[in-house]
Parts: C-alpha cells; sequence; structure tokens
C-alpha cells in the first residue's frame, strides 16, 4: 500500500489529485491544510478524506508514507515539510508529483495565454470518442459526471492542463516533461511591462528545454513572440504551427472546410477555431488522423463553465 499525504489539500488543484491518488487500488491519502472553503470541505468529505480539524499537524507525518505532496502556497518552513525532510522522506510539489503518476505515459501538456481549457478540453473529447483512455487534469470540470483529474494504471496518455498563477505559470510543464506541448500564446497584455513580457519569453524557452528528447511542440503563428521562440529550439524538437483553419458560415452554422467536405460545428468564434487547431494536431501525434479528429469534434460543445 502507498500512502502519500497532501499538504495543502484544500487547494482546487491538490484536492483533486489526491481524489484520483486515493481512487487508485494499492493507494492511501491523507491531508491536512490551513483553511478550506465550503465546497473543498464538501468534497473532502464526500471523499472520505476530511482530516478532522483544520491546520498543520506534524504527528500525521511519519517514516511510513511513500510521498509528501506540497501545494502552490506551502511555505518551505511548514511544520509538515520540516517533519518531513527529517525523516528522508520523499517531498514532491503537486506537478513533480504528477510526472511520477505518469511517467510511463505518453504526456501531453497545454500552456499559453488563451484558452488553454478549451483545447484541453478538445483534446479529453476526441480521446473518449475514439475510445482511448487517459489521465488528466483540468482546471474547469469538463461535465458534471467528469472529476478534474484521473489518475490510473492502465491509461498509456496523460493530458495536462497547465495553469497561468503569476509565478506559478509552466510548473506543470517543466515538472512534467512532456512529450507533446501546446502552446497558445504569450503574446503582451495591455498592463504587462516590457520587464515581465520578456520574463515570459525566457520562461517559455526554458520550458520547452524541459521537453522529453524528440519531443513535438505545437505552436500559435499568430504569435510573434512565440514564432521567435520557436526558430531557436533544440536540435530534436519538432515544431508543428497553427493558425485558422478555413471555414465558411452557412445559416449561422459554421462549417470546417476539408479536401473531401464541409463539416459542420456545433460551436462557432474563430478563437475556438484555433483551439480545434491545436487539439487537433496534439491528437495527430498520438496516432489519431484528422478524419477520426473531425468526426469525432463534430458533436464537441463548449462547457457552459467556460
Amino acid at each position: 500500500m502507498q500512502k502519500v499525504h497532501f499538504t495543502g489539500i484544500g487547494e482546487p488543484a491538490m484536492l483533486s489529485i489526491a481524489i484520483a491518488v486515493n481512487r487508485k487500488n494499492n493507494f492511501s491519502v491523507s491531508g491536512s491544510d490551513e483553511k478550506f472553503s465550503g465546497e473543498s470541505y464538501t468534497t473532502l468529505i464526500e471523499n472520505g478524506l476530511w482530516p478532522e480539524s483544520p491546520g498543520w499537524h506534524p504527528d500525521r507525518i511519519h517514516k511510513n508514507l511513500n510521498a509528501v505532496v506540497t501545494g502552490l502556497h506551502t511555505l518551505p518552513d511548514n511544520p509538515e515539510i520540516i517533519k518531513a525532510r527529517e525523516l528522508g522522506l520523499k517531498v514532491y510539489n503537486m506537478a513533480e508529483y504528477l510526472y511520477q503518476q505518469t511517467r510511463s505515459k505518453t504526456r501531453i501538456v497545454v500552456c499559453g495565454r488563451n484558452d488553454v481549457p478549451v483545447v484541453t478540453a478538445m483534446i479529453l473529447h476526441v480521446l473518449r470518442k475514439t475510445r482511448m483512455q487517459a489521465d488528466f487534469l483540468t482546471s474547469k470540470q469538463l461535465n458534471k459526471t467528469e472529476p478534474k483529474c484521473r489518475l490510473s494504471y492502465e491509461s498509456r496518455i496523460a493530458v495536462f492542463e497547465d495553469y497561468d498563477y503569476n509565478e506559478n505559470t509552466g510548473l506543470v510543464f517543466q515538472a512534467c516533461k512532456p512529450h507533446i506541448a501546446v502552446m497558445t500564446g504569450i503574446a503582451a497584455h495591455n498592463s504587462d511591462t516590457e520587464a515581465l513580457q520578456d520574463d515570459r519569453i525566457q520562461k517559455a524557452c526554458k520550458l520547452i528545454e524541459t521537453m522529453e528528447v524528440q519531443g513535438r511542440l505545437i505552436y500559435f503563428s499568430g504569435d510573434e513572440n512565440l514564432n521567435h521562440v520557436c526558430t531557436n529550439l533544440r536540435r530534436d524538437i519538432v515544431a508543428f504551427y497553427y493558425g485558422i483553419p478555413d471555414y465558411e458560415i452557412q445559416n449561422n452554422i459554421i462549417y470546417l472546410k476539408t479536401k473531401k467536405s464541409d463539416i459542420p460545428l456545433t460551436f462557432s468564434g474563430e478563437q475556438n477555431l484555433l483551439s480545434l487547431n491545436a487539439a487537433r494536431l496534439a491528437c495527430r501525434q498520438i496516432g489519431i488522423y484528422d478524419d477520426q479528429f473531425l468526426n469525432a469534434i463534430t458533436d464537441f460543445n463548449i462547457p457552459n463553465n467556460f
């Protein structure tokens, strides 16, 4: 039995991962946090993970733990982490532990400043339609029955949505060493200073360097900064750029134009068409032909919570 303790289990992503790990055979999860939202409290109770009381409890850290996982806001001087290091336990941040859970799988990471949840949702939708099982982590629930995180023994693919929490941008990307990476953009926002934008460019370069050997990088061609970054890639990385696919509108329905036929879509908007092209290229790298992808994407709807 693998015993894992989550310090910072009240954080949304940590909670999703903890539940997914706890559902695996031969895993037992415990956790702690200083405070909990009403939603996290209810979720912890429903999944049998409520730690009985808020706060940090070093007495819950013992030598029989196989790993201690730290949240985004867990400080180095946290008493539980100090105890874990004193005992010589393996301590991982959230993203590092995702890698440990999926190191034998083909990892796809989606990151950037534009519609990352939509691209991730499209990839997972097509995988389900083509009956390819996948582990995943998303920031938003894709539907009422789907969790935000799934970790399993049987799937050979893992799809992770990276997040943009300022200084934590790219944490999942870097730690998970993707085989396939989708970068939707690093274009400057109006409020960005020149120094902040330069930092984002440098961070993008560093993230790409963490990709697995012979990684596949998919990036938005309309982002000048990304175009610049991708002119000087590691020699083994293969890059694919994407833009808006050919389409036309008939009776308020968008039809994707292909060599074989025009394919009706259930969603609209050029930004969503960009997301479609990014997801299509990502799926192509894991053996899903364009015809299969387009047939599967025709009934995809943008979730209301996106």
